[in-house]
């Protein structure tokens, strides 16, 4: 009698084990599209049997495993990071494009062409009215162009600005979330087995990856802490610390909650791309810019400064004007100077087209840094051409390294519909073997017990 209740609590026992592993398989079906979750593997455990020292054997569950790979999910994190950098630059240099048309038939560089086309008409008719007020027109369109570009890079870094502030908005969103998860498995309200809540901390990592870099720690109670830029604590335990955004010098910082400056641990990520382009690569075009600006006034003032007016007499006003302090680029503006105050003549030759020439000749001088104006436009553009397709080009390999280590990370802990469906099969017919097991059993104890005289 002794053996036979044995038997059939084993067989009870393993109702059960066989019951946890069915329902460990169906979360796997149910949550296979589920943003975040690792597979979760059912472990049957057998235990002792030696009837002499009351071991029963039998078989029960032990604790379910998580398929989770700490790696796989750090490079994934990492590749993101790297992913995100590089879109936002591509992203938001594609527009400065526009700005540095190289065709010469529009912006700088056909202003430029036109200035000193009127420079040679010029020389050709010396005191012809009409070919003076050329003059000055094409100085305005080349101030216009200077202008209009110089406020199209401005235009651009504003709106990347609010990027960066959109995504530490979204930063310490995220950190929220977690800090409230961390909450939860705190509080016992999920404990740190809880496969829902392991995926919805893994899913926000992975978003928070997308907008920057950081490390994350995973600690005895199941909180995670996480680290911005690597650093910078942003979530221990249910604390979370924000970020928040400075603008200083025309430039974003990103400060922590003490206010300090922490803008240089931010290597990757959306946010280290949107700071990038504001912070260097814009600002470095507008220096090249405001260079060839003034390069342009500085040569042509200093060249008419040299000559004499229709009337024989010393200029007393130049033709451009700017503010270096501002940027030349952004305030290059035509002065009130009039036609006849044009000095095309050298002293000595009034009336002559001898500063004329000076002028036009200006146009193939070596002047900005070794180059000619349209040379050294020209080399500004090919690098915003060039920044601008090794952003793209970094774009397409990050993509592909992500797609690499999403598709590890799949083979390690995604949920295979049909390995859950053979496990399903096996743990369905264990349970239906047990159950029969059972029932004969029971079935068998009744006998005995009627067999039993009353």
């Amino acid at each position: 009698m002794g053996n036979l209740l044995t038997s059939l609590f084993n067989s009870a026992g393993a109702l059960q084990a066989f019951q946890n592993g069915l329902d460990t398989t169906q979360n796997n079906v149910s949550n296979s599209s589920t943003p975040g979750y690792a597979k979760q593997i059912p472990v049957m455990e057998a235990n002792a049997f030696d009837l002499s020292i009351s071991l029963p054997g039998g078989v029960t569950a032990g604790p379910t495993q998580s398929s989770r790979n700490a790696f796989a999910e750090r490079n994934v994190q990492d590749q993101q990071s790297a992913l995100g950098l590089s879109q936002q630059r591509a992203s938001d240099l594609n527009p400065v494009q526009s700005l540095f048309d190289l065709s010469g038939t529009t912006g700088i560089d056909a202003a430029l062409s036109g200035l000193f086309n009127s420079f040679s008409q010029l020389s050709v008719s010396p005191n012809d009215p009409s070919a003076r007020q050329s003059v000055i027109d094409q100085a305005q369109q080349t101030a216009k162009a200077f202008q209009q570009s110089a406020n199209g890079l401005l235009s651009i870094s504003s709106s990347v600005s609010r990027e960066t502030s959109g995504y530490v908005a979204q930063v310490n969103q995220i950190a929220d979330q977690i800090g409230q998860i961390n909450a939860d498995r705190r509080s016992g309200a999920s404990s740190p087995n809880d496969a829902g809540a392991d995926a919805q901390v893994h899913s926000a990592l992975e978003q928070l990856s997308q907008l920057i870099n950081f490390t994350a720690l995973q600690q005895p109670d199941g909180t995670v802490t996480v680290y911005a830029g690597g650093q910078m604590p942003l979530v221990i335990g249910t604390t979370v610390q924000h970020l928040q955004t400075a603008s200083v010098s025309s430039q974003t910082q990103i400060l922590d909650n003490q206010g300090h400056d922490i803008t240089g641990e931010f290597t990757g990520g959306e946010l280290a791309g949107a700071l990038s382009v504001e912070n260097t690569t814009i600002p470095s075009y507008l220096n090249s810019l405001n260079t060839l600006a003034q390069g342009v006034a500085d040569q042509v003032n200093t060249t008419l400064s040299q000559g004499v007016d229709i009337n024989g007499n010393a200029p007393t006003t130049n033709l451009f004007s700017y503010n270096a302090v501002t940027g030349a680029a952004l305030t290059l503006a035509v002065t009130g100077i009039t036609g006849d105050q044009l000095a095309a003549a050298l002293p000595g030759s009034p009336g002559g087209n001898g500063n004329a020439l000076n002028l036009s000749a200006l146009a193939d001088a070596k002047t900005v840094n070794g180059f000619s104006f349209s040379s050294y436009y020209g080399q500004v553009g090919s690098q915003v051409g060039q920044d601008v397709s090794n952003a793209q080009n970094d774009q397409t390999t990050r993509q592909q390294l992500l797609n690499q280590a999403q598709s590890l990370r799949e083979q390690l802990s995604g949920v295979s519909l049909d390995e859950e469906a053979a496990r399903l099969l096996q743990f369905q017919k264990s349970y239906e073997a047990a159950s029969k097991m059972v029932t004969i059993l029971s079935n068998l104890t009744d006998v005995v017990i009627n067999m039993i005289p009353q």
